[in-house]
């Protein structure tokens, strides 16, 4: 039986992308899957493919920005469940522009969808998780925090303070059986990749030494593997999945 089985899986940001690839992985490895999105019908889109592999859970739509949502989705979560055991901090969103044309709103935005959101999340589920001696928080960074991107300077910041949320958090937390890692995503395919031109993209590929554009389950086994008991001793890490882009 898989160590997932009967685990309790947040996945913020689940309606799509990514953070579906990552609810139906949990799936299949036994978990049981919250989905949020904040539009209901994405959320419940991926709850309904999270049940044609077997498995069961709850679609939640909240803002998970807002601090009242993020409160009202994980008590919805220990209501029905009594327990969270998997926090996977994945919504957030772009808006790419210059910085000398980059409005405020722009980079207030994206801060407080990719960044805040974490924060939020991670606090409103802390106690529970601590109260079990157990608990798994996964952060979806991005290269790009790590290694910045012309023209993202306002999301490169806040993937980067996800690499920072994740470490300090690590810190406080780790004696109480709960871990904090962070994913760092390269080139992905997704409905956003799918939309670049074919030279931007002839530009990128020679960047990855692995040669080609990562897809959302690569992305999804990682945050698997550090969801498990098999990384139960690793913890403030950021592991990127970038077929090599970021070297250290």
């Amino acid at each position: 039986m898989s160590d997932l089985a009967e685990r309790i899986a947040i996945i913020t940001g689940s309606g799509q992308g990514i953070g579906r690839a990552i609810a139906l992985e949990l799936a299949r490895r036994g978990a049981r899957i919250v989905t949020n999105d904040v539009t209901g019908c994405c959320a419940d889109d991926t709850l309904a493919l999270v049940r044609e592999l077997g498995s069961d859970g709850l679609a939640v739509t909240a803002d998970v920005s807002d601090s009242a949502q993020v409160e009202s989705l994980v008590k919805t979560v220990i209501d029905t469940f009594g327990q969270v055991d998997i926090l996977v901090n994945n919504a957030g969103t772009t808006r790419d522009n210059l910085i000398m044309r980059m409005p405020e709103e722009e980079w207030d935005l994206i801060q407080r969808v990719n960044l805040k959101s974490a924060w939020l999340c991670s606090k409103a589920v802390i106690r529970p998780m601590m109260r079990r001696k157990y608990g798994r928080i996964i952060n979806i960074s991005s290269a790009s925090g790590l290694m910045g991107q012309a023209g993202q300077t306002n999301y490169s910041a806040s993937k980067a303070g996800m690499i920072g949320l994740t470490k300090a958090l690590a810190r406080e937390v780790a004696s109480r059986g709960i871990t904090v890692n962070a994913v760092a995503p390269g080139f992905i395919k997704t409905a956003l990749t799918d939309k670049m031109p074919q030279d931007i993209l002839d530009q990128l590929l020679p960047l990855i030494p692995a040669g080609r554009i990562g897809t959302v389950e690569d992305v999804a086994h990682a945050v698997v593997f550090l969801a498990g008991e098999r990384a139960s001793y690793i913890t403030g890490q950021v592991l990127s999945v970038d077929g090599g882009l970021v070297m250290s």
